[in-house]
């Protein structure tokens, strides 16, 4: 069994998809199997997939369109890695993310950890400062701002078990790490950026638009918090992700 399972969905990724791929052959950490889950593309996402000749890398193609969470579940279900990470058909890691992530958590003792990523523009050049990964992720921070991103994340499923995404949830990352860190005190923080995250200026002006209702909803249907509580943690959610996106709008 392969040290590091890699969980991947792809949609229409064809832009990206080919930098994306070199930056996980090009790891200095090479013990891995890939899992993309193909989320029925129009584009040419899986002929450019199917032209790489690497038999770590496992395509599915799902049966019907069930967006990014029930894509990644499918990969994970066929998952035999021992640390499970995560890396999006359009994001980017450095040559050492995987040799310094596993290295770091067998030192660590950690069952969760994450690292400083870039936020950058569709070209990978920086729009705004890195985003720091410079405290200790517990559940009772994470409840009221995601700490964890899933491209510079990585967990122990031996230690913890898998944890799978929540159908039905448009915040289904944040409800995933929420129930990992249910069962741990904690996760820890390697501050060195190893990751760079595309910044689409689209879809962030529409989560801007829409997402406060879904993040209400995390807490209200999937941690089954009064409607009070649900409100108190939307709102201090809402006034971070500002702070943290603020320089984007501006």
């Amino acid at each position: 069994m392969p040290e590091i399972s890699i969980i991947t969905p792809c949609y229409n990724s064809s832009k990206f998809l080919e930098e994306t791929i070199n930056s996980v052959l090009e790891q200095t950490f090479t013990d891995w199997e890939w899992l993309i889950t193909d989320d029925c593309s129009k584009d040419n996402s899986v002929e450019i997939i199917k032209a790489v000749n690497d038999p770590r890398i496992i395509l599915t193609i799902a049966e019907k369109n069930g967006g990014a969470g029930h894509a990644r579940n499918i990969s994970l279900q066929k998952a035999t890695g021992r640390f499970i990470t995560f890396l999006d058909a359009d994001d980017f890691w450095e040559p050492n993310f995987l040799e310094e992530m596993v290295s770091f958590m067998k030192k660590e003792n950690a069952e969760i950890a994450y690292s400083n990523y870039a936020r950058c523009d569709e070209n990978l050049n920086p729009q705004i400062e890195d985003f720091k990964a410079d405290k200790t992720v517990t559940l009772n921070n994470l409840l009221k701002t995601c700490r964890l991103s899933l491209l510079s994340s990585m967990y122990d499923s031996q230690r913890v078990g898998k944890e799978f995404f929540p159908e039905g949830s448009k915040r289904e990352d944040h409800v995933m790490w929420l129930n990992l860190l249910k069962k741990i005190p904690e996760g820890k923080a390697l501050p060195k950026t190893m990751a760079k995250y595309r910044m689409h200026a689209t879809s962030i002006s529409r989560k801007k638009q829409n997402i406060v209702k879904d993040q209400y909803l995390v807490y209200k249907d999937f941690m089954n918090f009064s409607t009070l509580k649900s409100l108190y943690y939307t709102a201090n959610w809402a006034f971070n992700g500002f702070k943290k996106y603020s320089k984007f709008f501006n």
